[in-house]
């Protein structure tokens, strides 16, 4: 898993009795209850309780497991780089 502030890398896998977008429903829809409730007095609103896009990606078939990983760490490296550089813009 790979958090960044505006989405979030996972690698899974999830059997085939499931199709991945009950398992994705599934995912944010549990995941934004727990967050929600863990964080409800912090006042933050969310109009309507809405935490996630509606939209993923899933590649199925295809690719490989281990390229798939050096992805997710470049991205993040990437990501940190491109902060790296917007911090340093506003410290000149």
């Amino acid at each position: 898993m790979n958090i960044q502030p505006n989405h979030i890398h996972l690698m899974i896998s999830i059997p085939p009795e499931y199709s991945v977008s009950a398992f994705m429903g599934f995912l944010k829809g549990k995941s934004a209850l727990k967050l929600f409730n863990r964080y409800e007095k912090s006042g933050k609103s969310y109009q309507g309780r809405h935490l996630w896009s509606r939209g993923y990606c899933v590649s199925t078939v295809g690719l490989d497991e281990e390229k798939l990983r050096k992805y997710v760490k470049w991205q993040e490296k990437k990501d940190k780089e491109i902060e790296s550089n917007q911090l340093n813009l506003f410290n000149e």
